[in-house]
């Protein structure tokens, strides 16, 4: 027989007889992950269906009122009811609501922007009914299939069968070093591959929306995000004209916002800035309420996320004056106009019916919340 050979013992570094039993270093049991925390959504559900038939109509103008005007179709009466459902969930810098009306006529008019503080941008998702939105006299034809692309910044208005559809609400911010691309596809509608990944997505999301965790939450809304940037680019369409507009306006936004909480912000100092005169800077912001408005709409917004955070203790007199308010009464004065409850409201945890939440803190979410104090500090 031939010698056996020498095997090498791993352990000691050295040559071994064959029939040495061989050791064997206990393996560590594999790290197991983390449990999922709980659930970070709660719902908030709206239906007219358990009202008065008479009252289900204007019970819907009123839900719906911080974003558009609602009429019923011609020859239609409030007395053949209107049976609605609106269920809203709030993912922090992203709505999802899963909605289902009868048919009517829409509008967001520039009287209407002057008095909503959103600007969000929109993606519709319809599953059933047709729609018509025109802006700029443009009209765009929106159906199952399809993907809406629309800002609330901007006035339009349209008409809708009886449909189905999954909307979601996304602030401006959340795609600042994109807004001209974006701004260029105001009132799109989106088919093909693309409109079918971004179903695809958003039905996924949808399916888990009761489980998902508030560790989720980020990676879902960059996904989304980053989904809807890849499907967009500058449309050659729509002319130099506009695109130089749409950028113009956006570095216009930046500097309002880097200079909330100068006294000098003023459209004299954005002409400067911008190298515009008055009244292309007023052509600019006309859409948006006025320059002047949309100034301060950003500041009270500002003044309300600090406000509205735990850790701030600053008093309200040293906000308003951040926020540029040269007196507290004014600063109040105008809050209370904006948001339809006072600074010390907002303030005091002990009025969550008015407050109702704020958005960077999920566990805030709580029977008083609405959906339009939702949208007012969406992404604050």
């Amino acid at each position: 027989m031939s010698p056996s050979k020498t095997e090498y013992d791993i352990d000691s570094g050295s040559a071994r007889p064959p029939d040495r039993e061989r050791r064997r270093r206990p393996r560590p049991p594999p790290d197991e992950p983390p449990p999922p925390g709980p659930p970070a959504l709660e719902p908030l559900h709206f239906s007219t269906r358990d009202l008065a038939i008479e009252s289900q109509f204007a019970a819907w103008q009123a839900h719906v009122a911080p974003l558009v005007d609602v009429r019923l179709p011609n020859g239609t009466s409030v007395e053949e009811g209107f049976s609605a459902d609106h269920t809203a969930w709030n993912l922090g810098s992203m709505l999802i609501v899963q909605q289902h009306v009868p048919a009517h006529s829409y509008s967001r008019s520039a009287k209407k922007l002057r008095s909503s503080p959103i600007d969000h941008w929109v993606v519709v998702l319809p599953r059933t009914g047709r729609a018509w939105t025109e802006v700029n006299d443009q009209v765009a034809e929106s159906q199952p299939g399809k993907v809406e692309f629309r800002s609330l910044g901007h006035p339009f208005r349209g008409r809708a069968t009886e449909s189905e559809s999954v909307l979601l609400y996304m602030p401006r911010e959340l795609f600042t070093e994109a807004a001209a691309t974006l701004d260029a596809k105001n009132n799109s509608v989106l088919l093909g591959n693309f409109a079918n990944l971004v179903t695809d997505y958003i039905n996924g999301i949808e399916a888990r929306l009761r489980t998902l965790t508030a560790d989720d939450l980020p990676s879902v809304i960059q996904a989304t995000r980053d989904m809807i940037l890849a499907g967009l680019s500058p449309s050659a369409g729509r002319g130099v004209e506009q695109q130089m507009n749409v950028a113009l306006m956006e570095r216009a936004r930046r500097y309002v916002q880097r200079n909330l909480n100068s006294p000098d912000l003023t459209p004299d100092a954005l002409c400067r800035e911008l190298g515009v005169s008055r009244t292309r800077l007023y052509q600019l912001f006309e859409p948006s309420g006025g320059v002047l408005h949309y100034i301060q709409k950003r500041r009270l917004l500002s003044a309300h996320a600090a406000l509205s955070d735990p850790a701030n203790r600053q008093r309200i007199v040293d906000i308003a004056e951040s926020a540029g308010f040269s007196s507290a009464a004014n600063f109040s004065r105008a809050f209370s106009s904006e948001f339809g409850y006072s600074p010390r409201e907002a303030r005091n945890s002990a009025t969550p019916a008015r407050l109702g939440h704020a958005v960077s803190s999920l566990e805030h979410q709580d029977k008083h919340r609405s959906f339009e104090e939702w949208l007012k500090m969406l992404g604050s």
